[in-house]
């Protein structure tokens, strides 16, 4: 029986702000977000968070993106139940990107596949 990870360690409210604080947000109060599965290192997908997404998914566990489609916030899997629950959040040198090391339950991208990176340019 394959045991998984144990959601991120929850954050204190006052330690979460403080975090949220550091994160570069663009004009558009959005950050790039990559998922990577963390137990493998294989690069599942990108997408943007709103700090309000970023706030969710440091709070709970499960990792929620923003869709600027919609204007809305999108709970990855809500729908589908291909959900990523959150092991790791690391900011990159300049916080303007995080990369989520996640536990992905079946495929990340919307084609059926498990990786969005699927087209490969040779």
């Amino acid at each position: 029986m394959t045991t998984l990870p144990s959601p991120a360690p929850v954050i204190d409210d006052a330690d979460r702000a403080r975090m949220l604080d550091g994160v570069r947000f663009d004009a558009d109060g959005l950050i790039a977000a990559v998922a990577q599965q963390h137990d493998t290192g294989e690069v599942l997908m990108l997408a943007w968070m709103t700090r309000e997404a970023l706030d969710e998914t440091l709070r709970t566990g499960q990792v929620c993106y923003y869709s600027r489609s919609r204007a809305a916030l999108w709970r990855k899997g809500e729908t589908s139940g291909q959900v990523q629950r959150l092991v790791e959040a690391r900011l990159d040198c300049d916080r303007d990107a995080v990369l989520l090391l996640v536990e992905q339950t079946g495929v990340a991208c919307h084609t059926g596949r498990r990786s969005c990176f699927f087209n490969a340019m040779r």
